[in-house]
């Protein structure tokens, strides 16, 4: 089964660099361009992975952080917190699996994202 990566993040261009990362990596991935459209779709969809910008409109990424680790069927959903923000990053170091600030280069997600496709195939053995 393919693995299911939400990128949350609302500036189109890098939504699309990070699809596209996160493709390359054997993801299938789908882009919430904010804060509330992501709530409702993590309403009825548990995804594998889950990038994050923590500034988003409608609702902050922050407090989606908070909502997603309080709920029991996301314990094994993978976070990566994409911020320019370095104070906010720091304040999310405990909740998210990785803290990486942006610009966040192509490589980069992608390298990030194919540990991670790995980790979830071995956990499925």
């Amino acid at each position: 089964m393919t693995p299911m990566a939400f990128i949350i993040e609302d500036d189109l261009e890098l939504s699309d660099i990070f699809a596209q990362a996160l493709g390359s990596a054997a993801f299938e991935t789908a882009v919430l361009l904010d804060g509330r459209q992501a709530e409702h779709r993590l309403t009825f969809s548990v995804p594998d992975l889950i990038v994050l910008d923590l500034h988003l409109p409608e609702k902050s990424g922050l407090d989606l952080l908070r909502e997603i680790r309080a709920d029991a069927r996301f314990k094994e959903t993978r976070i990566i917190v994409a911020t320019a923000d370095a104070r906010a990053a720091e304040l999310t170091r405990d909740q998210a699996d990785l803290v990486i600030l942006k610009p966040v280069s192509f490589r980069q997600l992608r390298e990030l994202a194919k540990r991670i496709y790995i980790e979830l195939d071995q956990r499925t053995l």
